[in-house]
């Protein structure tokens, strides 16, 4: 796996990462890094967990693989999974108290609940209530929902005043699956309400009639009415980026799942047939649905992955209810063609064969230290996009992206948790 490269690098390093891959330049095949507090350093370390989830629960189905000649990539011991996964999050338990953001569902589940349930980590666990607490403490109850983001600036708006603006984005229904976890971990009806209130909040405002998504919905704090709605990443305030689709897809599955409420399951049904429909013949999503159909446009890879793993949650909740599901085969189709077309080649390990001299055996051949030969970039998927809004400060398109990764190898999990990977194994 090409992600595993950094973590080398900085296991050699004298303390913990305090800076965490994000993206690769256009053309570029290294990382470029973003100070721990930055909303995206829970996905690397994020991906070596489940990494590791995968040793740990699926260790059998990757050894038929490379028993029967289908797999020949080597893994990494298990033993350096977990020496990555501790070494990658020591300096992060920090994050939990963030007050100024609402992305701790982003910046601690992808590692810490793994960490508390694959290695018993008590600080883990601690560190995920903690975080869901901030969260929630962001909760403002005229408008009904966790307040986004405190300021937003770009070249045509500028929010600065808590007092006069309110911000909510579509992404903030990802971060809600925290608050949930905590909420049913300590058995804090509050804490519940307020990610339910927050999930219908964000179903009546930002979800149009359409089904799809409004990325950026302003409201007043002290009366609750909207003000605006508009975006900031996507091409223009009535277009559907697709990223944000993806969000609302997978978001709202996840509610579902905590709650009961058909209606999520709904709301997310509709937002990924909006997506599914709108696909071009690639099946690879433009960065917006309703930018010119003109070849130039950027794909975005990101919203592919993240929009494919909604779409398995949909699936498992569907044949949980007794119905038929056509999500799973939508889901793989949209995985198989971005490894078609935007999967990076695959590093290599290298493990030098080393002389050894014992008593016992005399000189006996040895594995050496094991190094990676990178290929042609540091990212399992290219083809993303950051951000593409014509009046953004700064603009990224056609480039790697770490939570790409992170819900592609997440899709790989849940596709073996549903008996995806063995049953191929045993029909080929």
């Amino acid at each position: 796996m090409s992600e595993w490269q950094p973590s080398i690098d900085q296991s050699r390093q004298p303390t913990p990462p305090t800076l965490y891959p994000e993206y690769t330049k256009p053309g570029g095949v290294e990382y470029i890094y973003r100070e721990l507090e930055f909303w995206t350093s829970g996905f690397f370390p994020g991906s070596l967990h489940v990494l590791l989830e995968r040793q740990r629960r699926f260790g059998h189905v990757i050894a038929q693989q490379q028993a029967s000649g289908k797999s020949s990539i080597a893994a990494p011991h298990v033993l350096q999974l977990e020496f990555a996964c501790r070494w990658w999050t020591a300096n992060l338990h920090c994050n939990s108290q963030l007050q100024g953001t609402h992305d701790l569902g982003f910046m601690i589940a992808p590692w810490a609940r793994r960490q508390w349930e694959l290695l018993h980590d008590t600080q883990s666990y601690v560190t995920m209530i903690n975080a869901a607490k901030t969260l929630a403490g962001r909760f403002n109850p005229i408008i009904g929902a966790i307040r986004s983001w405190d300021t937003c600036e770009t070249k045509v708006y500028s929010f600065k005043d808590l007092s006069t603006d309110f911000l909510v984005i579509i992404d903030n229904m990802m971060n809600l699956d925290i608050v949930f976890w905590a909420a049913a971990q300590t058995n804090d009806s509050a804490m519940f309400n307020i990610a339910l209130s927050h999930a219908k909040l964000s179903q009546r405002e930002l979800i149009r009639p359409d089904s799809t998504t409004t990325h950026l919905v302003n409201f007043d704090p002290a009366t609750g009415t909207v003000k605006q709605r508009l975006t900031n990443q996507g091409m223009g305030h009535e277009s559907c980026w697709t990223r944000g689709q993806a969000w609302a897809i997978a978001g709202f599955a996840q509610t579902y799942s905590w709650t009961g409420d058909v209606s999520f399951l709904k709301t997310s049904r509709d937002c990924a047939d909006y997506f599914l429909e709108n696909l071009p013949t690639t099946l690879i999503p433009p960065w917006d649905f309703d930018a010119p159909k003109d070849g130039r446009q950027p794909t975005d890879t990101s919203a592919a992955v993240i929009a494919a793993y909604g779409m398995l949650l949909i699936h498992e909740s569907m044949i949980a209810r007794g119905d038929s599901s056509e999500y799973l085969a939508a889901a793989l189709r949209i995985l198989n063609a971005v490894c078609e077309h935007h999967l990076n080649p695959p590093a290599r390990f290298v493990v030098p064969r080393l002389e050894v001299e014992t008593v016992e055996h005399g000189v006996t051949l040895e594995h050496g230290a094991v190094t990676v030969d990178l290929g042609e970039g540091e990212t399992i998927l290219n083809g993303a996009t950051i951000n593409n809004f014509e009046f953004a400060p700064r603009r990224w398109a056609n480039h790697g992206l770490v939570y790409a990764d992170y819900f592609f190898l997440l899709c790989g999990n849940k596709l073996l948790e549903m008996g995806i990977g063995q049953l191929i194994l045993r029909t080929e």
